[in-house]
């Protein structure tokens, strides 16, 4: 999925609104309810804020309002109480409900029973709706196609193709290390261009098709060591590092998320994030594992083993070509799960971490 630049191959219904305003600011009328039953659900609401929402103070341990991550506890989870109407399956219901607002709506079963929300509150139903993390507005995400130094996971990165036939990026995924010496950890297909380009081969930050006309990048690592993709066998993994030429020229704190702290192993409906050069932020699910792909190369056809499928929530895709190399990481944990190498307009595939890192026998820096 490294991007380059070829070519690539009502009828409107109205419904009653839920709540209606008179002219009076201070009164709500919530449609086909008594005085009572308002009375009883802004009651409700209102405990239920008291005790759920405003416990969770910013000076808490462990808490931080403006943290990527979280955990299915309240404190950590809940962003917003209110009153709304219930929403089933998709389907408007009718029902109006105390809406819980949280980061990330978990499945049940990765809840445990004493950080479970109430299914309802003093007799009202309950309605969970996920919205992310409540920021003010403020400046744009950082832009992973400029020139950053130093150099930052997410960001563009790239080769130089012989005569300039081409021109790509991909995806600097992780700050690696052996040793005392540190790496750029992407994808064979980013960096080593499919097994072609020759070690020690420099590459650029950013890629020369994000570097601008002329060029105001320069080479900041070469090419070290790739894993070989070949046609006709099971491969495990599209990997590859380039050695710093100088260590101070990259950072392990990936753009908006920060640094990985460690590394898990990914498991069906697993919520991960990363931030790549294409898409930038995005947070999916992991929706399979130990999965057996066929991915078109310039190559050809290269069959992966035993590799994640990866759906991006909402709807909205998780990653698009240009973004390969990304690291993936568990989001509740920012532990790293995952290397992005391929994908769909529907579906991401990666690699588990710990297959990259042994086949390139390296560690993470944390």
């Amino acid at each position: 999925m490294a991007a380059q630049n070829s070519a690539k191959k009502a009828r409107t219904h109205k419904r009653a609104p839920a709540f209606a305003s008179s002219d009076d600011a201070e009164l709500v009328i919530f449609t086909g309810f008594s005085a009572r039953q308002i009375d009883s659900l802004r009651s409700a609401k209102e405990s239920a804020a008291q005790r759920l929402l405003r416990s969770a103070s910013p000076t808490a341990a462990g808490f931080n309002p403006f943290a990527a991550s979280t955990s299915p506890a309240p404190e950590d989870n809940l962003v917003g109480v209110g009153i709304g109407e219930k929403i089933s399956n998709g389907k408007h219901t009718g029902i109006m409900a105390i809406k819980f607002l949280v980061r990330i709506k978990y499945p049940d079963n990765q809840i445990p029973p004493d950080e479970r929300l109430p299914s309802e509150v003093d007799g009202q139903p309950v309605d969970v709706e996920q919205v992310g993390t409540f920021r003010r507005f403020m400046a744009q995400m950082p832009n992973p196609r400029k020139k950053i130094r130093p150099a930052r996971p997410g960001c563009s990165v790239g080769f130089r193709f012989p005569n300039n036939q081409f021109i790509m990026a991909g995806t600097f995924g992780a700050l690696v290390s052996k040793g005392a010496k540190r790496f750029i950890l992407s994808n064979n297909h980013v960096i080593a261009d499919e097994n072609r380009l020759p070690l020690q081969s420099p590459i650029f930050q950013p890629g020369f098709l994000d570097a601008g006309n002329p060029p105001n990048n320069g080479p900041i690592a070469k090419l070290t060591k790739f894993v070989p993709l070949v046609a006709g066998v099971a491969n495990v993994v599209d990997a590859a590092i380039a050695e710093l030429d100088n260590t101070n020229l990259a950072s392990n704190a990936i753009l908006f998320i920060g640094p990985p702290i460690g590394k898990a192993r990914a498991h069906i409906d697993m919520v991960v994030h990363k931030f790549g050069r294409t898409t930038g932020f995005t947070v999916g699910r992991v929706t399979s594992i130990e999965t057996d792909v066929n991915v078109e190369y310039d190559m050809g056809i290269v069959t992966f083993t035993d590799q994640l499928i990866i759906r991006g929530l909402d709807a909205h895709p998780f990653s698009a070509s240009g973004d390969s190399g990304s690291l993936i990481l568990e989001r509740s944990t920012n532990k790293a799960v995952g290397l992005l190498f391929a994908g769909s307009s529907s579906h991401t595939i990666a690699n588990h971490i710990d297959n990259v890192l042994r086949a390139l026998r390296v560690k993470l820096v944390l």
